[in-house]
């Protein structure tokens, strides 16, 4: 197993990163009141919640509940779940924020979350299965990453019992890596019904790394700089 813990960029984050220690930290009080139902013995009560705010894209699809599309970016079906997405917000979104603005992050981070989703709605729309989880916004940002930070290491600890390190990978084959990965097991999940809470949701993996792909590529065009670069 290999757990991002950082990046490394030729100019270091500037700006504190403010939204995304503010997304952080609104997932994780989501997820522990999902804990605390579950804790208080109320199971039910944990699946109405799923059931009420993920997105189900049969409902997407019949145009109900489409706020679901928003709301489920913040739920999370496992602790896994949860503590996975947020070591990659705050391994990528931190330098995505320094380079975007708080704001044009904040934006950024939502839009690519919400294409992410709709992705999978138009790939299966007829599923009853709840979509939950920060992983299509999550995606987007390793996208944006990509065109904003192409020249980027990412910090890696490979977990090999004692031989366990930390070592430096490219961030471009960290990143592009990890999206043949999706792209595979995407095409192997058609006509079946995936999603975070049974399965994973492949394609919104993969539409909302397009959707980050895309919007750091119009911001290149509309802000032209040098690519970061090491000595």
């Amino acid at each position: 197993m290999f757990i991002p813990v950082g990046t490394e960029e030729a100019i270091p984050r500037q700006k504190f990163p403010f939204v995304t220690t503010m997304l952080v930290a609104l997932n994780s009080l989501v997820f522990l009141f999902e804990f605390s139902l579950l804790f208080n013995g109320s199971e039910q009560a944990l699946d109405a919640f799923i059931l009420n705010f993920g997105f189900v894209p049969a409902q997407i699809s019949n145009g109900q509940s489409l706020y679901t599309l928003l709301t489920a970016m913040f739920v999370h079906g496992s602790l896994m779940h949860v503590g996975f997405n947020m070591l990659y917000l705050l391994a990528f979104g931190d330098n995505i924020e320094d380079r975007l603005g708080h704001f044009r992050y904040l934006v950024f981070y939502l839009a690519a979350g919400l294409l992410a989703s709709l992705v999978q709605v138009y790939v299966n729309p007829g599923s009853q299965i709840p979509n939950v989880g920060a992983s299509g916004a999550i995606a987007g940002m390793l996208g944006a990453y990509l065109l904003l930070f192409p020249k980027g290491r990412v910090r890696v600890f490979f977990f090999l019992g004692p031989l366990s390190r930390t070592t430096r990978i490219s961030a471009l084959l960290y990143i592009g890596f990890w999206f043949i990965m999706q792209f595979f097991s995407g095409l192997g999940s058609l006509g079946v019904e995936t999603a975070a809470t049974g399965g994973v949701a492949y394609w919104a993996h993969i539409g909302g790394f397009a959707a980050g792909f895309g919007i750091g590529l119009i911001y290149r065009l509309l802000k032209p700089g040098p690519i970061d670069t090491f000595a």
